[in-house]
């Protein structure tokens, strides 16, 4: 059978899945904060900046606290494939009700694309390891691929969910994220027969108990949904009140999650030995998303706010910085992975190519921190480059992190965990979440470059950290290199 591009057939249309996955999310966040922030009479949800922002954030958390859940049914019931599928067909239904222009809309669309998101994702990216050997060289080289499949879509979805919210109405913009989100499980359907478990059925539970299982935890779901309703009708179920609890989850989930994996006895003594380094990695990830995903918040109220929208006398809509940052992944994923597999086996360990990437994040937001030094009153404008150029650094960290770590978790996973363990790295992305939901507060009281060089001093400091510890990290982190 033919490959792609050097690599198995069946990363085709798992990378085309996820650039349509990633364009209806990222295009709709990058609108929504905004879309929380303006007024009531403007077609928004009319929150101040910082508690626009909170809540954004909150709404990351939930979507990858739920993939723990996600993985869980995929190991447990579901098997990957139809787990991936099941979750693609709950985004396109959220995006699809999201467009409906009524608040109840706004918030029961969210809660599909939380369930549907947790499902796919760590999902999806468990699949991509299924295709390569523990010790295939090219499996660095081809999570650098899908990344840059994913953000095809990052490029694509601001771009044009982006012009649409703020050119023709925030529902506009909804709308073509759902139809993005349906190409997506069009094409992943089609690309079945290449993917493990897409030829035949792949079931952990035997069909009638799946669907016994399946349909408890429907009716689970639309309790909980019930119950929300209730307690928020009766005003005990405040924003604030959702956002605090999505912090504290956010925190306890991994630690118990870890405390799980650490005493089952389905995990061997040599598996377990491989958790602890991971545990460096997972602390890395959250610090670099904590930076990451602020360029869904903050920056871009940021960019809303003050940044230079104009070429040859038009005025472009400011989330065109958002598909920026996924054009600039873009061009550099292909670069990093042709690096890496020119190095070969004198590349840097996983351990280092993480803090770089950590490193880089944090230099993004000094960057920021540098172009708004100074800027006082709400009239000012920072020219394009300066955003360009935090960007710049921010996608190559990204790149370089997520590619690795996405790797290396597929590599250390225990194998009662493979699909969990995934998921378990999208709750160091759900606890970087939780804690920008609390932080993102500060946006309001500190100046933006008191804010931003905070934010990245720190996370600068902490990827340095990472690498003086590569020693121990690459004694321990075996089969990784």
């Amino acid at each position: 059978m033919r490959g792609f591009l050097g690599h198995p057939r069946g990363l085709l249309p798992l990378s085309g899945l996820e650039v349509w996955e990633r364009f209806s999310f990222l295009g709709m966040q990058a609108i929504l904060v905004l879309y929380f922030a303006d007024s009531v009479a403007g077609g928004g949800m009319g929150m101040a900046s910082g508690t626009a922002a909170s809540v954004v954030a909150a709404y990351g958390t939930l979507v990858y606290l739920v993939s723990v859940a996600g993985g869980w049914l995929a190991d447990r019931i579901l098997g990957s494939y139809r787990a991936v599928l099941l979750g693609g067909v709950l985004i396109a239904c959220g995006h699809y009700t999201m467009a409906v222009p009524y608040p109840a809309a706004t918030w029961a669309g969210l809660g599909l694309i939380i369930v549907g998101t947790g499902l796919l994702k760590p999902n999806v990216s468990s699949m991509v390891g299924k295709l390569y050997a523990t010790e295939d060289k090219r499996r660095d080289a081809g999570f650098a691929l899908y990344y840059m499949g994913i953000n095809v879509g990052a490029f694509l979805g601001p771009l044009i969910a982006g012009w649409l919210g703020q050119k023709q109405g925030w529902h506009w913009g909804f709308s073509a994220a759902a139809v993005g989100m349906t190409l997506g499980v069009v094409q992943y359907v089609l690309g079945r027969r290449d993917l493990v478990g897409g030829k035949q059925a792949e079931f952990a539970l035997p069909p009638a108990a799946m669907r016994r299982a399946l349909w408890l935890i429907g009716g689970g779901l639309v309790a909980v949904a019930a119950l929300a309703w209730a307690l928020a009708a009766a005003g005990w179920l405040t924003m604030s009140r959702v956002v605090d609890v999505c912090s504290v989850v956010s925190v306890a989930a991994p630690i118990v999650y870890f405390g799980v994996m650490f005493r089952s006895p389905r995990v061997s003594r040599e598996e377990r030995g491989r958790l602890r380094p991971y545990i460096v990695l997972f602390a890395s990830s959250v610090v670099f998303n904590l930076v990451l995903f602020q360029s869904y918040s903050t920056v871009t109220l940021l960019a809303a706010d003050h940044a230079d929208t104009e070429i040859f006398g038009w005025e472009f809509p400011s989330t065109w910085y958002n598909s920026a940052l996924g054009l600039i992944e873009v061009l550099v994923a292909p670069v990093i992975a042709g690096i890496w597999l020119r190095m070969g086996r004198r590349q840097p360990h996983a351990s280092n190519k993480i803090a770089i990437g950590v490193v880089l994040g944090g230099l993004a937001f000094l960057v920021m921190a540098w172009a708004t030094a100074g800027r006082t009153g709400d009239h000012w404008l920072m020219a394009a480059w300066w955003i360009l150029a935090a960007y710049v650094l921010l996608g190559s960290g990204d790149v370089v992190l997520q590619s690795t770590g996405m790797s290396a978790t597929t590599k250390l996973a225990p194998a009662a965990y493979a699909n969990q363990t995934m998921a378990l790295w999208m709750l160091s992305i759900a606890l970087a979440n939780g804690i920008q939901a609390q932080t993102v507060k500060l946006y309001d009281v500190l100046s933006n470059a008191a804010y931003f060089g905070l934010n990245g001093a720190v996370t600068v400091v902490l990827g340095i950290a990472v690498m003086a510890a590569a020693p121990w990290l690459r004694r321990t982190m075996h089969p990784v290199h």
